[in-house]
């Protein structure tokens, strides 16, 4: 009876907590994505109705400004990882949405192609961070098999920006010559105003931490910080030289069974100092290299898909407002698809499986909008589009949070990732360009080739995870404990033994 009231108890409980972070973390969190989403792709709704023209751009001069986000974008992403645990995600994330909210109202002012090309490498540098940032900072606050949904439930807020965008742009254009400004000026300003006060009020309700978090209860607060501690990796309990460390099968089993007393204290799992050899140890690990490429694949498709929708759907016989509206229906499925697949994959606990699943729909889109011989054949072509690549997304964001541990070596590796993928950025600037003008099937060609590679990365990964797991369950990868005692003994490392324990699991 004792042990059915533990239950209950603790089912009460983790419904308590989840709810709570669920309503505190991710309405902020997805308004700031919704927002990064908007201010970067804004430009696209800007550029058919006058951008060009006013800005006096020529040839793929916006191609160019378009690529120059993505320069500065990739290069802050591992640093701004690294600091974001000594400032703390609360105040790190608000403070460069400010920033670029901020860009983002200037880019309204812009006259010429320097301009335009300096304000989007300024606001590549303000944006960098927001993603990696959000990763990291939800895989401190939920366990491995809670953490897709959550990503999903806030990466929705990108499909809802496609939308949003397009409404926005159409209703903001009809303030075209007030206070003497065209009206694609006012979508930047306007836009930019909002995302500083989604900044600000960010700041306000994000939490540093579980064990900080001022909307819990003292016995919700222990409860919280007690279930994501027995989340944690096994822990090699390091001994002075010479000693044997025992560490065997029945121990590690003990000390997951007894977790409530042998938990580590919330200021041990926040006082891991940062070493090099842990940054590392992310560098080299092969699942950053084969999920970094094949997200690169996806971002190829991804932002070409919400940076030129507006020109596709132009070349499509619609223009000005029409074009505008034309572009928020095949965002609809795409949002519900990446809430759907993120909770089956929660459950499931299949990141890269789901992954494989999806893209195919998103592959058949491309062939359709290429061979398609109608305009109407071409825009159901992009329903597919978004219905494959937007649900793909929070799977492979998920997949190295949950295979990596450490904080170090976490923040290394899911910056990383989106260094690697974000070079995307680049393909996708140029994918589309208007010689193309009105099918655009150099374009599509482009991006469905990546997706394919995308498609056989992400199968590999998830192989090479399968393979690991097996050899951790034969016994192949005990010796991990002895090496890793080896580095701790010779005072190369203070870091948790984190991934590389043998009862580690990857999630596939």
């Amino acid at each position: 009876m004792a042990s059915q009231e533990m239950v209950d108890y603790e089912r009460k409980m983790t419904k308590r907590v989840l709810w709570k972070l669920d309503s505190h973390v991710l309405p902020p969190l997805a308004l700031l994505w919704l927002a990064n989403f908007i201010d970067r792709s804004n430009i696209g709704n800007a550029k058919i109705v006058g951008l060009v023209t006013d800005t006096h751009l020529v040839g793929n001069q916006f191609n160019t400004a378009l690529a120059g986000v993505y320069f500065s974008y990739l290069m802050v992403e591992m640093p701004s990882n690294w600091i974001l645990k000594r400032m703390g995600a609360n105040r790190w994330l608000p403070i460069i949405v400010f920033l670029w909210g901020t860009v983002t109202t200037l880019t309204g002012l812009v006259h010429n192609f320097g301009g335009v090309l300096g304000i989007r490498l300024v606001l590549g540098a303000c944006e960098g961070g927001l993603l990696p940032g959000m990763i990291l900072y939800l895989s401190t606050l939920y366990k491995r098999n809670e953490l897709q949904l959550r990503v999903g439930i806030f990466y929705a807020s990108a499909s809802l920006s496609g939308a949003f965008g397009g409404l926005l742009a159409d209703a903001i254009i009809k303030m075209d010559g007030v206070g003497g400004l065209e009206g694609w000026r006012w979508i930047f300003i306007l836009e930019g105003i909002v995302t500083v006060l989604f900044s600000i009020m960010a700041a306000f309700i994000l939490p540093a931490d579980l064990a900080s978090a001022r909307f819990f209860t003292s016995e919700e607060r222990e409860f919280a910080v007690a279930r994501f501690n027995r989340d944690l990796p096994p822990s090699a309990v390091p001994t002075a030289e010479g000693e044997k460390n025992s560490l065997d099968e029945k121990q590690s089993e003990s000390r997951r069974e007894d977790a409530t007393e042998d938990l580590i204290s919330p200021g041990d799992v926040q006082e891991e100092h940062f070493e090099w050899r842990e940054v590392m140890r992310g560098v080299l690990d092969i699942q950053v290299w084969l999920t970094g490429f094949a997200y690169f694949g996806f971002i190829v498709s991804l932002y070409s898909y919400s940076l030129f929708l507006p020109t596709i759907v132009a070349g499509l016989g619609y223009s000005g407002g029409a074009a505008q509206l034309h572009t928020v229906p095949p965002y609809v499925p795409a949002v519900v698809l990446t809430v759907v697949v993120a909770y089956l994959s929660d459950r499931l606990q299949w990141r890269g499986i789901l992954i494989c699943i999806c893209l195919p729909v998103a592959i058949a889109g491309y062939i359709v909008a290429i061979t398609a011989k109608t305009n109407t054949g071409r825009y159901a072509a992009v329903f597919l589009m978004a219905a494959g690549v937007y649900p793909s997304g929070p799977s492979i964001l998920s997949i190295l949070p949950n295979n990596s541990s450490g904080h170090y070596k976490r923040a290394t590796t899911t910056a990383l990732q989106l260094a690697i993928a974000n070079c995307g950025g680049f393909v996708a600037t140029f994918a589309y360009t208007p010689d193309q003008s009105p099918r655009y099937i150099r374009g599509h060609t482009i991006a469905l080739s990546f997706l394919i590679l995308a498609w056989v990365l992400t199968a590999a990964n998830v192989c090479y995870c399968a393979w690991e797991n097996k050899a951790r369950a034969e016994g192949r990868r005990q010796d991990n404990i002895t090496k890793y005692q080896e580095l701790w003994d010779s005072g190369k490392t203070r870091a948790p033994i984190g991934d590389r324990h043998p009862d580690f699991r990857f999630v596939l």
